[in-house]
């Protein structure tokens, strides 16, 4: 850690959100008397990046309960979301703020962190995980680095503050957050004494609730480089210490490929799917490790559904048979997996317009009920089910009809 700080002065344009409301609102309480408020964290990693800026977190070396008057007496609402480690979270104009106390550790286990407040933002940036994501942001436009951050910005490099060793002794979480920033951020090789050092702790995740992995892996899962990730992962020993089973790497990074290529949003269960599923049963296994939703689970069971399994030499009836059973979002996931782990080109015709029946097909809705079956003689029971079944079995072979007289023949045929 640099024995004072580097600095930059960002141009009056690149730092304009600082004066948008409720921001400059929230800053002017806050600032003064002797105190200072800046943007920490990702926003001013996100900016020096060029990134969007998805939520702005503030660091102050306001007391918590300075915080709390303050914002009261401003007419904004304070909510104590953790207060004990000195975050408030004021909400102006219905927008959210967290807003942190500076700190520095007084005892760490790997999982929790006993704090005191200060008024050193040196000593506050030395406690975060990487440099990049150390820097402070303040009101005047100036980016304070304490831990090398601007440099590591510049190679994008993800980098521990200090020794990794006794950064991740702090927080066993580091491990995997160090593989999802640098899949995210990082460009090149993976940093070295990281990798190292992750490698060493990897017995340590066992100490991690379910729940952290998990947000951990599927953010990690649909970063840039997730594949590269994945990768070092599980050179690192790693992979296995989450994961029930060998990873598809393969079949990850063609699955980035082809959702690149066409212009498909990653998406972090299918991408679970391509990296970790190769039967149904590996599906139960996720849904344990990684304390998946019910309805995680349940896309996942259904890829794994060989069922309705999507090649081109299916042909296009039995895909738009598929797409309107199962819907829109299950289909692409079928398409998407099948793809990825065929051998076809990237580029292959009949791959892209097998995914692309989505989005230019939409499946009608089934144009006969019961009561036509009822009108032709049809009681009701498993006899009008087993009709209704064979009616819409018969429309769907003739390619979703919905002329009158195509209706009346098939609802005629199945009432039989």
């Amino acid at each position: 850690m640099s024995a004072a700080p580097a600095q930059k002065q960002l141009a009056a344009d690149k730092v304009a959100f600082l004066n948008s409301k409720p921001l400059a609102d929230v800053l002017a309480v806050l600032n003064g008397g002797g105190e200072e408020t800046r943007a920490v964290g990702g926003a001013v990693r996100n900016l020096m990046l060029g990134l969007p800026l998805a939520e702005i977190d503030l660091a102050t070396t306001a007391q918590p309960k300075s915080v709390i008057d303050r914002v009261t007496s401003a007419g904004f609402k304070a909510v104590p979301t953790g207060i004990e480690h000195g975050t408030i979270t004021v909400v102006a104009d219905g927008k959210p703020f967290e807003v942190t106390t500076l700190r520095e550790d007084v005892e760490t286990d790997g999982r929790h962190a006993v704090v005191r407040f200060g008024r050193d933002w040196k000593n506050d940036a030395g406690r975060r995980d990487f440099t990049i994501n150390a820097m402070s942001l303040s009101r005047d436009g100036t980016v304070h680095d304490y831990c090398g951050g601007l440099a590591d910005v510049e190679a994008r490099r993800v980098r521990f503050i200090g020794e990794p060793d006794e950064r991740i002794a702090e927080d066993y979480l580091r491990v995997l957050r160090f593989f999802r920033f640098s899949a995210a951020y990082g460009e090149g090789e993976i940093d070295r004494a990281g990798y190292l050092a992750c490698a060493r702790a990897r017995d340590k995740l066992g100490a991690l609730s379910r729940e952290r992995i998990r947000t951990e892996i599927m953010k990690t899962l649909i970063a840039r480089r997730a594949a590269d990730a994945m990768t070092a992962m599980a050179d690192a020993g790693i992979y296995d210490r989450v994961f029930a089973n060998a990873p598809e790497l393969p079949a990850l990074s063609r699955l980035a490929l082809i959702e690149q290529s066409n212009e498909i949003a990653p998406d972090p269960v299918r991408r679970l799917a391509a990296v970790a599923m190769r039967v149904s049963e590996d599906a139960v296994n996720l849904r344990e490790r990684l304390r998946l939703s019910n309805e995680e689970f349940k896309r996942l069971a259904s890829i794994a559904d060989r069922w309705w399994r999507l090649t081109p030499s299916s042909g296009e009836s039995y895909a738009k048979e598929t797409l309107y059973r199962i819907g829109a979002e299950e289909y692409l996931d079928r398409a998407l997996i099948s793809f990825a782990h065929s051998s076809a080109s990237l580029a292959d015709e009949k791959w892209g317009a097998l995914l692309s029946l989505a989005g230019r097909w939409t499946p009608p809705r089934f144009p006969l009920s019961a009561d036509d079956f009822m009108k032709r003689g049809v009681e009701k029971g498993p006899k009008l089910g087993k009709a209704l079944a064979a009616a819409e079995a018969a429309w769907i072979a003739a390619d979703f009809p919905w002329d009158p007289a195509s209706l009346s023949k098939i609802a005629d045929e199945a009432a039989r």
